[in-house]
């Protein structure tokens, strides 16, 4: 990725539908996998957004569907979130100001840091590198857009040519 798009309003950038392709790579065994489906973030009565990833995980050859949920809370200003996981506990934030975002999270023993980055309206990636005594860990996520989402199809983007984004 070559250069950073910055993210004024990371709730609405995010909003919508996503193809996700991940790889993980296990640096101490040198096995590999992989995982593909969809990310939804559909918004929350609260405020902020749900995210709902769902799809199959294929590792040492074996598929099996997986799912994760979590919740974009508003931070302290719009470019900002407080990432939680779905019984509220806390993960992460995120601030993509800059279009790029490191972000730690504890986990007993092992550290996962995670490296956000946005490349346009349409394409954003996470690396997350977990590492400590139980795990050794490369994780690299790939974001596209579902077509008619977002800021470069459906109500924002390509029938409002020359109006910008409402962020």
């Amino acid at each position: 990725m070559d250069g950073f798009w910055p993210v004024a309003d990371v709730l609405a950038y995010l909003a919508g539908s996503w193809r996700v392709e991940r790889s993980v790579r296990d640096l101490s065994s040198g096995e590999e996998g992989t995982f593909s489906g969809t990310t939804e973030f559909a918004p929350l009565e609260e405020g902020g957004l749900l995210h709902h990833e769902s799809g199959t995980f294929v590792w040492q050859g074996v598929a099996r569907p997986a799912e994760r949920t979590l919740r974009f809370l508003p931070g302290t200003t719009p470019s900002r979130a407080d990432v939680r996981f779905a019984d509220g506990r806390p993960f992460h934030d995120l601030d993509l100001t800059s279009g790029q975002h490191i972000a730690d999270h504890p986990c007993a023993a092992d550290l996962y840091r995670g490296e956000f980055t946005v490349s346009d309206a349409d394409h954003w990636r996470t690396v997350w590198r977990v590492g400590g005594p139980a795990k050794d860990l490369v994780l690299t996520t790939d974001y596209t857009r579902i077509a008619d989402q977002g800021p470069s199809g459906g109500p924002w983007g390509r029938d409002r040519p020359g109006r910008p984004w409402p962020w």
